[in-house]
Formats: structure tokens, C-alpha cells, sequence
């Protein structure tokens, strides 16, 4: 650090190395001389070390475009920021970067022996353009450019030996020569100022210098700056303060700088509110009012990364920009906040404030703490050293809890009451009676010759009472991991009357207070009154909706009763809560500060009113001082800034976002998009918001990431949108991102195509099968119906096949026995005849009985019988004889006659009586028949012609 220090003396015109110690010292004697605003309240501080920003740790010089984004100049080249995220674009020619200046759309920088301009690129990516090699300006050897500013329409570039005067229109530039050193630009609207080292101040003109003052301050001490105020020029010199010019007449201006003639100065800026930043060597930052008296001392010490401040700058929302030897701090001068930290440790954790006697009071872990309005400085009160609980003003006396006892203070006097110890508060009963909680029970302090003494102990109660209240004769104590117990005392608070403990309610970090004559009690649950008839607690339905069991941190209460206020802590705010006035429900209002920016000891959260516009909130590191009426947030827009592709596969290729135009991406492509909102605002960090319009059409979760990754998006149209919120308010416009995922080749047109193709000819073919199977099962079931119906027929036929067999066989049998009984006629009528014929040959009167025998005999030989015979065995057996003919050609007619007879199965004699013959001539008949048709001895005719 001290080699820097000497580097920047060198440049400063500071030769000597025990000139610079010298310097060195006096400095540290004036940051002595201003001790007193150790206590001081100063804006929000915010740092970006060298390791944050990823670049080196000197900043030369710092700007801002029109969309807010910061731009700094760098040792390793130039630095953009965001609100969300740092980018480092490195120098072409790997110099020192040692300004920068954003006009429009572009961004100036200069180097060593180089200046030019970036511009952004279809991918949102700075491109660097040399002005000074494009242009072939032939530049001195070893020359570096120390600050760039615009003046109407032309560029300014300075050197330590130059002045650059560009063009932008026609690219023309005229060149001002010095003889001696630039210590630097003075800008005032459309006028420029430039000091040179012992020959004084000059202006440009029509292109061309013209001095303005020689006073031998200006030749012998550098110019830091020149501001205009109504008719006269107000200069800052490096080491004797300031001076006014007018007329060609110098005059010194007495300041707060006068305090210490040696406190080097190196930089200043004039601020819109007419301030006065000033940037030192050794003493970080000295901000003057309009009328030059020190408002604020901002060092190493109250938060500054480095006290060798290189450049300051005012962005466009009033936050002090501070460039600095060894990283970079934002100043937040326009914070409704004011910070107090304990950056020695001296103080310790805030954990109850009061203001009493125009003091404040601070009870911290550490003792008990008092300042006033003029000195700034705390002062631990003699006595009160250890864990300091609560305070309380009880008739004009500042009553401290503290872990040695309870302590009063009066009239500049610290008096312990005796008897007590660890206690965690003190509360009023009446006029003549106190009520105090502590480690082990509840203790009654009674008046007496005007001071409070222990009375007794409240017997039958020994359990902490940290928290406690009194409404009537009822004691409400509120212990942590035993719950809530009432307890009705006697009239004298002697006595414990009733005891009744309510487990359910229990809850860490739970808080009990009464407000407007009624006891709260507020846990994760909800804010629960208690009911003095039923001596119970009821949930509140409206206090309970001030915050939720996941934004719950703390049922911490603390009630202001002269302004009718009770205060709420949790996780994203802190809430307030007055009478509705005309309306019968109170009025909750909500401030976005939450518990990471406000940082309270849980459980000991602290607010107070410090005047009729401030509050002060207890923090662990100190206070934090605020006015409510300021604390609304300007408005502000949310950007999409660029769109990494391919993360799975790390290649991260940043892509311009252009909001009309959709872009296409690859099918299942992951994509991470990156936002952010220009807002540089310690105590109320950018939140942002998001969804994906087709895929997630809710918003997200708020959260402080300024990115969200979408991995494997499936094919379809999107819309990513994104908003941001900053305290209670939303950013004024949401801003939208439309782009398409690819279907996968395999669901592209042409494979749609051939997909439809494919389905219609795999139908085609489905149908032609199908259609060949059914045609077959047809053909198979007319096949089926039809050998079905050809088997029915059949069936059918056969059962009338057999049906007719059957009446075949009947009407067989009914011939056979038609054709046995017609047989057994003739051969019982021929019977007949014979022994009719054989009984009239036996009359003796042979004439007389001869026409009978006559007649006789006539119907016995008479063929008529054979004929019917005939025809009768035809219809029995018609196939008989024509097998017997064509077996046995040879057989006679009589031969046919025979074997017809035998085959009905006839007797030898009953044939006889047929053919009218006798039963020998049969048996002949037989056997001749028997040779005729060739039998063998064993073989029986019947049985033959039977088998026919």
C-alpha cells in the first residue's frame, strides 16, 4: 500500500520519499483532529474487492450509460457491472486502463499511448475501436491518457502533455500542446478548464488555450478541481484548500480543510445536492456541505476497502462511486438509512435502545452505552459492564435490566438496587409498586423515601420471566419451552391465587407486549389477544396475516404508545401496526428491510423513534438509522442480458438478446438466462421473478440469483419473463423473451410426412390384410356353412335314407308278411283243395264230383298263383333274382321259382303244396338245384340263397 502511496505522491509532483512520510504523518494527525465522528451515522457502504469483480486492484476512473451499468477503468482493462454481475473486457494491448467515459452508445477509454471507443455487437459483447491508430494521430512516447470528457458535441482525451479535442462527426481532431504537466480537465457546461503545473489555469477557446489565473497558488500547488458557483470560479487545490477567482483576483475560502494544510487531495467531484466529495491520498473520502463545513468522514475505518481514493462519481440515482488503489465502494448518499457500525468491536451486539434526557441509550452485550446529539461518541457507563436486557423510563428514571441486576439511572447517577440480580425486565404495577422478572422468579420493588427497594419474592413461581405482563391482578409470563403462564395474583402481589399454564402455545423466539390496554402474544402460529373473562389467548385474524410461519423469525413486539404503534419483525420486513382512526381495524403498514440487510439479534430486535422522522433498529453490528417517509424505492426496469446455450455440456455461448425477433433453439437445449436490474442498493437487494409462458406459466419463488437454468426444454413456442422487485416495489415493466425449441429430427416435417405416409401405407396394408383375413374367414365360414349345411343335408338325407329304410324295412316287412301270408293262403288254399279233391275221389259217384275235382285241379296247377307270388317277392326282394341269374345263368324258370321259395325259408312241404307236387319231387328239385348252382355236400342251399 505504502509503494502505491508513493506512486501516486510521485505523480502528485511529490518527489522525495520523506516528503511523502511527512505528508504522512500530518495526515494522521488530521484524522486524530477529527476523531469525534467515530459515532457518526454514515450511508450504506458496499464493496467490491478485487477478488469480487475478478481484475486487479487499482480503478482509475469511473462512468455510467444511460441503462445504469458502471464502467471502470482498471489496471487490467475495463470493468461493467450490472447491479448483478461483473465482466472484465482486457485492454488490446494488455496496458493499464486509466479512463473511462460513456457518451451514448459508446464507452471511451484510454491507455498507455492508446484511446478509442467500445461498442456493442450482435452477441452483446463489447468491441473495441482504436481511435488513435485509425486515425494515425501521432502520439508522444510513453504517453497515457488520464481523463476523458465531453464537452457539447466534442470528445475530450487528456494526456499529462495533451489535450486530444475529437470530432465525433467528421473524426477531426485538434491537438493542444503544454509545455508542462495536466494535472487534469475541469468541465463547466460548455466551458473546459485545464491546470498546468507553474504556469496556472487555463481555458480552451476556439480550440486554443488562454490563461485565467497565474496566482502564484495555482503555480505552486495543483488544481484539483473547479467548480462554478453564481459569478466567481470556486478552485480546490491538492494541499491548500479552496480559493475563489473572480476578475483575475484570487481569495482564500476558508473550509474544514484548514483544520490540516497537509491532507492530500487527489480527486473531488461536486455532487448534485452541491456537496463536496473529496478524495485523498491517506484519509479515504472527505464529503463538505454547500457551505464547506465536513459532514462526513468516510475511511478505512468507517467501511472503506482502501483510504487511497483514485476517482469519484455520481451515477444517475445520487449513489458516490469510489474508485480506489485497492478495489471499489459504493456509496449510497441519497439512503433513506444511515449505518452506525461498531467496526472496533467496543460496542457489541444491540440488543435494546432508548432514547432518555436527549441521549441515546444503547444496551449491548457488552454494558450500557450513551451519546448525544454533539459529541458523536459513546460512552460506557461505569458500572453497567456485562449483558445490559432491557430499558425502561419509569417516572422520569431510565430503569436497566442488566445480567447483574436491575440499575437505575437519574440525573446523571447509576444507582444498583439491592437485592436483585439477572434481570430481564421491569414493569409498573402502580404508582408505589414495580414488577420485575428475572433468572429465577418474579420480585415486587416497593417505594420507599422515593427509591425502590425489594418488597418480596411472588412464592410459588421460580422460573425465568423474560418476557412479562401485567393487565388487573393478572400476570402474564411467557417462557420459552414451558409456555405461557397466567397467573391471578392477590391484591397485594403477594400471592399466587391461580396458576395456569398454556403448553400450547409455546414456540421459540414467541414474544409477549401490551398494546392499547391488551396483551399480545405473537408466535409462528399467529398474534393471539388474551381474553381477561375467559383468561385466554384468541388468535387475531387480521395481526396474524403480518407475516407467515415460513417469513416468521421472531413474536419480538415493541410498542410505542405515544404514537399509538406497535412494531413486528420477520424475515423479509419489519411491520408496523396503528389504530385505524375512523375504522374499527388497525392499520398494518409494511417496510421492506429484511433480517439479512437489518441483522438484529433475534429475539432482541429493537425500533425506536429518534426524532419526528427517524426510527433507529438495533443491529448486531451497530444501529441502523432510518426515515420511514424516504424509504419508498425509485422506479426502476428489469433487463434480460444474455442466454447461455449448451450448459450441460459446457459451451457457454452468450447470445444478444433481441426482444422482437424469436430465436430457435436445438430440441432438449439448455438454456440459462441472465437478468438484472441496475440497482445498487445495499438494504433492499434486487429480487427477481420468472416464468416460462408453455412449460411454467406461474412465477417463481423471489429470489436474489440473477439467472435460472432450464435444462432439456422440451420442443414447442416460449415466452421467458421476468420481473424484479426491490423492497415492496415491482419494477415497472416485465421483461420478455420469445424464442422456439426444434422438434427432434424425428418429429421434424419431413419425418411428419413420412410418419402420415408410413401410418396411411401400414394402413393400406392393415386394411389389405385384414381384408384378405376376413375374406378368407369368409370364404372359410361360407366353406364352414356350406360343408355345414352339405352335413345337415346329409344328415338329412340320411335320416331320411333311414326314415325311408325304416318304412322300407316296414313296408319290407309288411310284404314279407304280406308275401308270408299271401305264400301261407296258397298253401293252406291248395291244402284246402287237396283234401277237398281227396275227399271227392273217395265219392263213389266219380261223375258228380268230377267238374269239382275238375275245378280243383285247375286252381291248383293254375299259374295265377305264381304271378302273385311273383310279384309279391319282387317287392320284397326284387334284387334277388337278378343276382341268382347273374351268378347262376343256367337256372330255369322253375329253378328261379324254387330257389324264391326257399329263400322265404320254405319246408320241402310247404313248396309241395305250392307248385302243387309232392314233398319228393321237391327234395329232387332241391338236389338238382344244388348241382345246377355247384354246392359242395357240406354246403346247405338255403343258407346260400339266403346269402344272396
Amino acid at each position: 500500500m505504502l509503494f502505491h502511496i508513493v506512486s501516486l505522491y510521485k505523480v502528485a509532483g511529490i518527489k522525495t520519499f520523506s516528503g511523502v512520510i511527512r505528508i504522512f504523518c500530518t495526515s494522521l494527525l488530521f484524522l486524530v483532529s477529527i476523531a469525534r465522528v467515530f459515532g457518526q451515522e454514515l450511508p450504506p457502504i458496499q464493496s467490491f474487492a478485487a477478488t469480487t469483480y475478478n481484475a486487479d486492484n487499482q480503478n482509475w476512473s469511473i462512468s455510467q450509460s444511460q441503462d445504469k451499468l458502471i464502467y471502470v477503468a482498471n489496471n487490467k482493462g475495463l470493468l461493467q457491472y450490472n447491479g448483478a454481475n461483473w465482466k472484465l473486457y482486457e485492454t488490446p494491448d494488455k496496458t493499464i486502463m486509466r479512463s473511462v467515459k460513456v457518451v451514448d452508445e459508446k464507452i471511451y477509454t484510454g491507455s498507455h499511448q492508446e484511446f478509442g471507443f467500445w461498442v456493442r455487437d450482435e452477441r452483446d459483447m463489447l468491441k473495441y475501436t482504436s481511435l488513435s491508430q485509425n486515425l494515425k494521430i501521432p502520439l508522444l512516447e510513453d504517453e497515457e491518457f488520464w481523463r476523458i470528457e465531453k464537452v457539447d458535441k466534442w470528445i475530450v482525451f487528456q494526456s499529462l502533455s495533451r489535450i486530444y479535442i475529437l470530432d465525433p462527426e467528421d473524426l477531426s481532431v485538434n491537438v493542444v500542446e503544454s509545455t508542462k504537466k495536466i494535472t487534469d480537465l475541469y468541465p463547466i457546461g460548455s466551458q473546459l478548464y485545464y491546470h498546468q503545473q507553474q504556469k496556472g489555469i487555463f481555458e480552451i477557446k476556439n480550440g486554443k488555450s488562454e490563461l485565467t489565473s497565474s496566482n502564484t497558488i495555482f503555480l505552486e500547488d495543483d488544481v484539483i478541481n473547479i467548480f462554478a458557483k453564481e459569478d466567481r470560479l470556486i478552485v480546490l487545490t491538492k494541499s491548500n484548500g479552496f480559493y475563489a477567482v473572480k476578475d483575475n483576483k484570487v481569495s482564500k475560502i476558508t473550509s474544514s480543510l484548514d483544520d490540516d494544510p497537509y491532507v492530500q487531495i487527489y480527486c473531488s467531484i461536486l455532487l448534485s445536492d452541491r456537496s463536496i466529495a473529496i478524495g485523498t491520498i491517506a484519509n479515504g473520502i472527505l464529503i463538505l456541505d454547500e457551505s464547506l463545513t465536513l459532514k462526513y468522514k468516510i475511511n478505512q475505518n468507517k467501511g472503506l476497502l482502501n483510504n487511497t481514493v483514485l476517482d469519484l462519481f455520481e451515477d444517475y440515482d445520487k449513489n458516490l462511486w469510489v474508485g480506489l488503489d485497492n478495489g471499489i465502494n459504493l456509496i449510497e448518499m441519497e439512503s433513506p438509512i444511515r449505518v452506525f457500525t461498531d467496526l472496533t468491536g467496543s460496542l457489541g451486539s444491540v440488543y435494546t435502545t432508548i432514547v432518555f434526557e436527549d441521549q441515546l441509550f444503547i444496551g449491548t452485550n457488552q454494558g450500557l452505552f450513551r451519546k448525544d446529539k454533539i459529541s458523536n461518541e459513546f460512552e460506557l457507563l461505569g458500572g453497567t459492564k456485562g449483558q445490559v436486557w432491557y430499558l425502561t423510563i419509569i417516572e422520569e428514571s431510565l430503569y436497566i435490566g442488566h445480567h447483574n441486576g436491575t440499575f437505575v439511572f437519574k440525573k446523571d447517577q447509576l444507582r444498583k438496587i439491592d437485592g436483585t440480580q439477572g434481570t430481564w425486565n421491569v414493569k409498573p404495577i402502580s404508582d408505589e409498586i414495580l414488577i420485575q422478572g428475572t433468572y429465577n422468579g418474579l420480585y415486587v420493588l416497593q417505594k420507599e423515601d422515593g427509591d425502590y427497594t425489594v418488597r418480596n419474592k411472588v412464592e410459588g413461581f421460580n422460573y425465568s420471566a423474560r418476557h412479562l405482563e401485567i393487565i388487573d391482578n393478572t400476570i402474564i409470563v411467557n417462557h420459552e419451552y414451558k409456555g405461557l403462564f397466567v397467573l391471578t395474583m392477590d391484591n397485594n402481589f403477594e400471592e399466587i391465587l391461580e396458576q395456569r399454564n398454556e403448553i400450547d402455545l409455546k414456540d421459540s423466539n414467541s414474544g409477549l407486549a401490551r398494546a392499547d390496554n391488551q396483551i399480545l402474544y405473537a408466535c409462528s402460529k399467529g398474534v393471539f389477544k388474551f381474553d381477561v373473562d375467559d383468561k385466554a389467548f384468541i388468535r387475531d385474524s387480521l395481526m396474524s396475516t403480518i407475516y407467515d410461519q415460513e417469513d416468521y423469525i421472531s413474536g419480538k413486539m415493541i410498542v410505542h404508545e405515544a404514537r399509538d404503534e406497535t412494531w413486528f419483525f420477520s424475515q423479509d420486513r419489519i411491520s408496523r401496526v396503528k389504530s385505524g382512526g375512523l375504522s374499527s381495524s388497525p392499520k398494518i403498514e409494511h417496510f421492506s428491510i429484511s433480517q439479512k440487510s437489518r441483522r438484529s439479534v433475534i429475539e432482541y430486535e429493537s425500533i425506536i423513534p429518534c426524532d419526528e422522522k427517524n426510527y433507529l433498529i438495533g443491529t448486531s453490528f451497530g444501529y441502523l438509522q432510518l426515515s420511514l417517509e424516504d424509504l419508498q424505492t425509485k422506479s426502476f426496469d428489469v433487463y434480460i442480458n444474455s442466454i447461455d446455450k449448451g450448459i450441460l455440456n459446457s459451451q457457454r455461448i452468450s447470445s444478444k438478446i433481441d426482444q422482437q425477433v424469436s430465436s430457435v433453439f436445438d430440441y432438449q437445449e439448455s438454456l440459462r438466462f441472465n437478468y438484472y436490474t441496475p440497482a445498487f442498493l445495499k438494504f433492499f437487494p434486487t429480487k427477481y421473478q420468472y416464468k416460462l409462458v408453455g412449460q411454467y406459466d406461474d412465477w417463481s419463488e423471489w429470489s436474489e440469483n440473477p439467472f435460472v437454468v432450464f435444462e432439456n426444454i422440451p420442443a414447442g413456442k416460449y415466452a421467458f419473463q421476468v420481473r424484479s422487485k426491490i423492497g415492496g416495489l415491482l419494477s415497472t415493466n416485465v421483461a420478455s423473451y420469445q424464442f422456439v425449441v426444434k422438434r427432434p429430427w424425428y418429429a421434424s416435417t419431413v419425418m411428419l410426412i413420412l410418419y402420415v405416409l408410413g401410418v396411411i401405407g401400414f394402413s393400406v396394408f392393415i386394411h389389405n390384410v385384414y381384408k384378405r383375413y376376413y375374406r378368407k374367414q369368409q370364404e372359410m365360414l361360407i366353406a364352414e356353412n356350406q360343408r355345414e349345411l352339405k352335413l345337415s343335408k346329409l344328415e338329412t338325407e340320411k335320416r331320411i335314407i333311414k326314415i325311408k329304410n325304416e318304412q322300407l324295412q316296414k313296408d319290407y316287412k309288411d310284404k314279407s308278411n304280406e308275401l308270408a301270408a299271401s305264400t301261407m293262403s296258397i298253401i293252406r288254399k291248395n291244402e284246402l283243395l287237396s283234401q277237398v279233391k281227396k275227399q271227392l275221389s273217395e265219392v263213389e259217384d266219380k261223375e258228380v264230383v268230377k267238374p269239382v275235382i275238375k275245378i280243383i285241379d285247375k286252381n291248383l296247377n293254375h299259374t295265377g298263383n305264381w304271378e302273385l307270388f311273383q310279384e309279391a317277392f319282387n317287392n320284397v326282394d326284387s334284387e334277388f333274382l337278378k343276382m341268382l341269374k347273374s351268378k347262376h345263368a343256367n337256372l330255369s324258370p322253375n329253378d328261379l321259382k324254387l330257389c324264391a321259395y326257399l329263400r322265404l325259408n320254405l319246408t320241402s312241404k310247404e313248396v309241395a303244396q305250392l307248385i302243387n307236387i309232392s314233398p319228393r319231387s321237391v327234395e329232387v328239385k332241391r338236389y338238382r338245384l344244388r348241382k345246377k348252382l355247384n354246392l359242395s355236400n357240406d354246403e346247405n342251399l338255403t343258407e346260400y340263397i339266403l346269402s344272396i
